[in-house]
């Protein structure tokens, strides 16, 4: 195994947080690769590429959730470690509730423990609450929308149910994940996204003015010349004030989800022109898998029975995400250029059972 040859004798895989993009990625990935392997980790200079590095509470919210499905004994487990040593037990099924504690990503503590889960034998069952809709950070309705489809389509199953939304820098959501057992894992096959069957765009928020909301749809009507039967309002409930402009393209292989937050001193058109901008540079790389959603596809895939997909110029997260990886288990992850800028992704798993 790759991780054996930095462990110094002890069995502990050692990963670097400060390699390649240094954040919280690699922590997650790390946790998540160890309780799927029943391998301590130790994972040193966590979050050193930064500005505030170590374990922030959404980070530690990730961390606790990953001891408790799986009572772990951790070390280092505070605000600000910038070192956790974490030894995973046996992963439990089960119903678990976490809270973040603050507007911190709920997703990501989601992708942190849904695979383990999904491979523990039995269905599971959690209720989260803090973020839904965050900077930075994928929301639910991308789980929804992106990533749990594209998982489906290859044997990995779980439902979402959003109950409240939480943006930063409030928090305050909720949702609910109900997860199947994995069986019948296959390999996926997603090199082109195929025909477009139908388009939106969404625009969300919560205790603003009405005019942002339609002001970004008009935006997206403008620069993208669709109907107005494709633009949708949603005016929702949430603890504090929240925006998000969501475009999505359904096609026949795949849905592809575009996002951008408002944020203060931020007009409506510069957050739907950063949805709107991000969506075009995916139609323009003929990729059938945007940049944000590739590195996520990572670990379903190793920890299955592998896949090729095709996506944008390698990001800095999707190349540190493969080292984390192959630093971990003995996979082959191959980055490969196609025509008009798309770059293949190959995902071979170890051929020893997770």
């Amino acid at each position: 195994m790759p991780g054996d040859g930095n462990n110094g004798g002890t069995g502990v895989v050692i990963i670097d947080g400060s390699q390649g993009e240094g954040g919280g990625q690699i922590f997650r990935t790390a946790l998540t690769l160890a309780m799927c392997i029943g391998k301590a980790v130790t994972i040193e200079n966590i979050r050193a590429g930064r500005k505030k590095p170590g374990l922030l509470r959404q980070h530690l919210a990730c961390l606790k959730a990953a001891s408790a499905v799986c009572n772990a004994q951790v070390d280092g487990d505070t605000l600000g470690s910038r070192r956790v040593v974490f030894r995973p037990g046996a992963v439990i099924p089960g119903h678990y509730r976490f809270a973040v504690g603050s507007a911190g990503s709920t997703p990501l503590v989601f992708r942190t423990v849904f695979l383990p889960l999904a491979l523990a034998g039995g269905s599971s069952e959690l209720y989260l609450e803090g973020g839904t809709h965050n900077p930075m950070a994928p929301s639910v309705d991308f789980i929804a929308h992106s990533f749990l489809p594209v998982l489906a389509a290859v044997g990995w199953q779980a439902e979402v149910s959003l109950e409240r939304h939480g943006f930063y820098p409030s928090g305050g959501g909720a949702w609910c994940v109900r997860i199947s057992p994995a069986q019948q894992i296959r390999f996926l096959e997603l090199l082109v996204p195929g025909e477009l069957k139908r388009k939106c765009a969404i625009a969300t928020s919560a205790n603003i003015p009405a005019h942002v909301i339609e002001r970004e749809l008009e935006y997206v009507k403008k620069k993208c010349y669709w109907n107005d039967n494709e633009l949708v309002r949603q005016i929702v409930s949430s603890p504090g004030q929240g925006n998000i402009v969501s475009v999505r393209l359904h096609m026949e292989n795949t849905s592809a989800v575009f996002e951008a937050v408002g944020e203060r001193n931020l007009t409506a058109e510069r957050v739907a022109g950063r949805a709107v901008k991000a969506m075009k540079n995916y139609l323009h790389s003929g990729a059938a898998v945007c940049s944000h959603l590739a590195d996520q596809l990572l670990l379903p895939l190793v920890l299955g029975c592998g896949g090729k997909f095709s996506t944008m110029a390698p990001t800095e997260h999707l190349r540190t995400n493969i080292a984390v990886i192959t630093q971990m288990l003995p996979a082959t992850i191959l980055l490969q250029p196609m025509d008009e800028g798309a770059w293949c992704v190959d995902v071979a798993p170890s051929q020893t059972p997770v």
